[in-house]
């Protein structure tokens, strides 16, 4: 039958499943789309002050300031606490930049203008402070020398008579007394701190074997002539050290009165030199020479008495015999060691006072 209606076909038909409307979704408003988009809120970071532990809650309405780049904890901290912090930190000098101590960020410090005058006035404060160092060391440098100086003009006196020596300094040009009698003392330091005693000595002591061979300097030097022990082998005598270490005291005080031990030494024992200089220097190279070899003979003796000693068993026979004649003070400082050695004594002493009981009443 014929009919005007066109002929549907079922190929003609749309898919339910390939339905543009329905893969398209339909337009959604702008303000919907930002409302599915935006984040939600998130709660404000609670600030924490690293200098004072305080929190936001504990004063309200403290300034805080984020000085640096640190996150987290450090982030946040009071401006007055800062502002103290940092005057710690800067001990009077505004213009010291300072870093955090987390981040090493430098802080951004600004400072209000004083003025003109109030600026030159810090500015001369802070010349002043740091010229006073050096300043007082010139001081103290100057102080030293003018000292040396006046101690090498006295040792000149000293040496070479009042007369004489005035006359010579009164002739010599200024510039050679500024520059020669700050010297003296320096070589008087300098040729203290020269002990020729220790080289003797060292020399002795290594060449004791040689030395043996001639009698007349076994009778002058405390020179050992028991043989060195053989177990388990030679007596290594260099791990004793006799000399004295250096004290700077000691050679300092040393060293100034020279010329005054000299100049009476000479007055002493060399009358019959006239020349006040020669008298001087004789006493000098007389007192040297004497207190150097006594000082090599009781360090000789130090060294025989350090090779010679003996560490006995400790036994209570030692104790009674030795304790208290070689170490009183010691002894006496630790009574209850000393307690503890007359117990050890009388635990010994028991089982003889025993055995004698029994002794006694088998009789």
């Amino acid at each position: 039958m014929l009919t005007d209606e066109p002929e549907v076909r079922p190929t003609d038909q749309p898919a339910a499943g390939n339905d543009p409307a329905a893969e398209t979704p339909a337009a959604v408003p702008a303000s919907d789309r930002q409302l599915a988009t935006a984040t939600p809120p998130e709660d404000p970071e609670e600030r924490y002050c690293w200098v004072c532990f305080a929190t936001e809650e504990d004063d309200k309405f403290a300034p805080w300031v984020q000085p640096c780049n640190c996150r987290g904890a450090t982030k946040w901290v009071h401006q007055s606490c800062l502002k103290r912090w940092i005057d710690e930190k800067q001990k009077g000098n505004p213009y010291k930049s300072i870093s955090c101590p987390q981040c090493q960020t430098r802080y951004i410090i600004i400072l209000p203008s004083m003025g003109s005058f109030a600026f030159l006035l810090e500015r001369l404060d802070i010349i002043a402070k740091q010229l006073s160092p050096g300043m007082a060391a010139g001081a103290i440098v100057c102080s030293i020398y003018w000292s040396a100086i006046t101690f090498g003009a006295v040792t000149v006196l000293q040496t070479t008579g009042f007369e004489r020596g005035l006359s010579m300094m009164e002739q010599a040009e200024p510039i050679a007394l500024l520059l020669c009698l700050p010297t003296i003392p320096v070589a008087l330091v300098i040729g203290r701190m020269f002990r020729w005693e220790d080289i003797v000595l060292r020399f002795l002591q290594n060449r004791q074997f040689d030395i043996r061979k001639y009698p007349v300097i076994s009778l002058m030097l405390p020179v050992s002539n028991e043989p060195s022990p053989n177990y388990p082998e030679a007596y290594p005598s260099s791990t004793i050290s006799t000399s004295e270490p250096m004290s700077v005291t000691r050679i300092f005080c040393g060293a100034l009165l020279l010329p005054t031990v000299s100049t009476i030494v000479g007055k002493i024992f060399f009358k019959s030199v006239k020349n006040d200089l020669h008298r001087t220097l004789m006493g000098g190279f007389a007192f040297v020479v004497v207190k150097g070899m006594l000082k090599i003979y009781f360090h000789q003796k130090k060294h025989n008495r350090a090779k010679q000693r003996q560490i006995l068993d400790y036994t209570p026979e030692n104790v009674r015999k030795y304790w208290t004649r070689s170490q009183p003070a010691e002894a006496n400082d630790r009574p209850g060691q000393q307690q503890q050695v007359q117990g050890q004594a009388m635990v010994q002493q028991q089982p003889a006072m025993e055995e004698e009981r029994v002794v006694n009443g088998a009789g």
